[in-house]
Protein backbone atom coordinates (compact mmCIF):
# COMPACT_ATOMS: atom_id res chain seq x y z
CA UNK A 1 0.00 0.00 0.00
CA UNK A 2 1.50 3.32 -1.09
CA UNK A 3 0.81 6.37 1.10
CA UNK A 4 2.07 9.19 -1.14
CA UNK A 5 2.75 10.05 -4.75
CA UNK A 6 6.53 10.32 -4.44
CA UNK A 7 8.79 7.86 -6.20
CA UNK A 8 12.03 6.22 -5.23
CA UNK A 9 13.38 6.34 -1.70
CA UNK A 10 11.03 9.15 -0.59
CA UNK A 11 7.98 6.98 -1.16
CA UNK A 12 6.00 6.00 1.96
CA UNK A 13 4.59 2.54 1.67
CA UNK A 14 3.45 -0.38 3.76
CA UNK A 15 3.93 -3.88 2.46
CA UNK A 16 1.74 -6.55 4.00
CA UNK A 17 2.75 -10.05 3.04
CA UNK A 18 0.35 -12.92 3.46
CA UNK A 19 1.42 -16.26 4.79
CA UNK A 20 0.06 -19.68 4.00
CA UNK A 21 -0.66 -21.48 7.24
CA UNK A 22 -0.65 -25.27 7.23
CA UNK A 23 0.03 -27.89 9.83
CA UNK A 24 3.49 -28.34 8.27
CA UNK A 25 4.33 -24.62 8.31
CA UNK A 26 3.31 -24.40 11.97
CA UNK A 27 5.23 -27.56 12.86
CA UNK A 28 2.23 -29.48 14.11
CA UNK A 29 1.68 -32.00 11.34
CA UNK A 30 2.98 -34.72 13.63
CA UNK A 31 0.50 -33.65 16.30
CA UNK A 32 -2.36 -33.79 13.82
CA UNK A 33 -1.58 -37.37 12.85
CA UNK A 34 -1.01 -38.38 16.47
CA UNK A 35 0.16 -41.95 15.91
CA UNK A 36 3.39 -43.65 16.85
CA UNK A 37 6.13 -44.52 14.40
CA UNK A 38 7.75 -42.68 11.48
CA UNK A 39 8.65 -39.67 13.64
CA UNK A 40 5.11 -38.81 14.64
CA UNK A 41 4.12 -38.03 18.22
CA UNK A 42 3.16 -41.04 20.30
CA UNK A 43 0.17 -39.83 22.31
CA UNK A 44 0.21 -43.01 24.36
CA UNK A 45 3.28 -41.87 26.34
CA UNK A 46 3.86 -38.89 28.59
CA UNK A 47 6.94 -37.93 26.58
CA UNK A 48 4.93 -37.97 23.34
CA UNK A 49 2.14 -35.88 24.87
CA UNK A 50 4.64 -33.32 26.21
CA UNK A 51 6.33 -33.10 22.81
CA UNK A 52 2.97 -32.61 21.11
CA UNK A 53 1.99 -29.98 23.69
CA UNK A 54 5.27 -28.11 23.08
CA UNK A 55 4.70 -28.19 19.32
CA UNK A 56 1.19 -26.83 19.77
CA UNK A 57 2.41 -24.07 22.12
CA UNK A 58 5.04 -23.06 19.56
CA UNK A 59 2.40 -23.01 16.81
CA UNK A 60 0.11 -20.89 19.00
CA UNK A 61 2.94 -18.43 19.72
CA UNK A 62 3.60 -18.20 15.98
CA UNK A 63 -0.07 -17.50 15.29
CA UNK A 64 -0.18 -14.82 18.00
CA UNK A 65 2.89 -13.16 16.50
CA UNK A 66 1.26 -13.13 13.07
CA UNK A 67 -1.94 -11.76 14.58
CA UNK A 68 0.00 -8.97 16.29
CA UNK A 69 1.71 -8.00 13.05
CA UNK A 70 -1.54 -7.98 11.10
CA UNK A 71 -3.23 -5.97 13.86
CA UNK A 72 -0.47 -3.38 13.78
CA UNK A 73 -0.69 -3.11 9.99
CA UNK A 74 -4.48 -2.81 10.21
CA UNK A 75 -4.14 0.01 12.74
CA UNK A 76 -1.73 1.90 10.44
CA UNK A 77 -4.06 1.53 7.47
CA UNK A 78 -7.11 2.64 9.48
CA UNK A 79 -5.31 5.74 10.77
CA UNK A 80 -4.28 6.63 7.21
CA UNK A 81 -7.80 5.96 5.94
CA UNK A 82 -9.34 8.22 8.61
CA UNK A 83 -6.82 10.98 7.84
CA UNK A 84 -7.48 10.74 4.11
CA UNK A 85 -11.24 10.80 4.69
CA UNK A 86 -10.93 13.93 6.87
CA UNK A 87 -8.75 15.69 4.28
CA UNK A 88 -11.31 14.81 1.61
CA UNK A 89 -14.11 16.26 3.74
CA UNK A 90 -12.14 19.47 4.30
CA UNK A 91 -11.48 19.80 0.57
CA UNK A 92 -15.15 19.15 -0.23
CA UNK A 93 -16.22 21.83 2.24
CA UNK A 94 -13.69 24.30 0.87
CA UNK A 95 -14.73 23.75 -2.72
CA UNK A 96 -18.41 24.00 -1.77
CA UNK A 97 -17.69 27.33 -0.04
CA UNK A 98 -16.02 28.61 -3.21
CA UNK A 99 -18.74 27.41 -5.57
CA UNK A 100 -21.88 27.89 -3.52
CA UNK A 101 -21.69 31.60 -2.76
CA UNK A 102 -24.48 33.19 -0.73
CA UNK A 103 -26.45 35.15 -3.34
CA UNK A 104 -27.89 37.58 -0.78
CA UNK A 105 -24.46 38.45 0.56
CA UNK A 106 -22.96 38.79 -2.91
CA UNK A 107 -25.91 40.97 -4.01
CA UNK A 108 -25.42 43.24 -1.00
CA UNK A 109 -21.68 43.50 -1.73
CA UNK A 110 -22.43 44.38 -5.37
CA UNK A 111 -24.96 47.04 -4.33
CA UNK A 112 -22.49 48.53 -1.82
CA UNK A 113 -19.80 48.71 -4.50
CA UNK A 114 -22.20 50.37 -6.94
CA UNK A 115 -23.24 52.90 -4.26
CA UNK A 116 -19.58 53.71 -3.46
CA UNK A 117 -18.84 54.28 -7.14
CA UNK A 118 -21.89 56.52 -7.54
CA UNK A 119 -20.95 58.56 -4.46
CA UNK A 120 -17.39 58.92 -5.76
CA UNK A 121 -18.63 60.23 -9.12
CA UNK A 122 -21.00 62.68 -7.36
CA UNK A 123 -18.20 63.93 -5.08
CA UNK A 124 -15.91 64.52 -8.06
CA UNK A 125 -18.72 66.33 -9.90
CA UNK A 126 -19.41 68.61 -6.91
CA UNK A 127 -15.71 69.36 -6.48
CA UNK A 128 -15.44 70.23 -10.17
CA UNK A 129 -18.51 72.49 -9.97
CA UNK A 130 -17.04 74.29 -6.95
CA UNK A 131 -13.82 74.90 -8.87
CA UNK A 132 -15.80 76.25 -11.83
CA UNK A 133 -17.75 78.61 -9.53
CA UNK A 134 -14.56 80.00 -8.03
CA UNK A 135 -13.08 80.56 -11.48
CA UNK A 136 -16.17 82.48 -12.58
CA UNK A 137 -15.97 84.75 -9.53
CA UNK A 138 -12.37 85.54 -10.31
CA UNK A 139 -13.14 86.58 -13.91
Amino acid sequence: MIFNEKTGTDQSKLTIAGRKLTADSLGVSKAVNGTAGTGEFNIQTDKGLVAMQDALKTALASLKSLQSGFGSNLSNVQVRQDFTKQVGNILDTGSANLVNADMNEEGANSQALSTRQSLGVSALSLANQANQGILQLLR
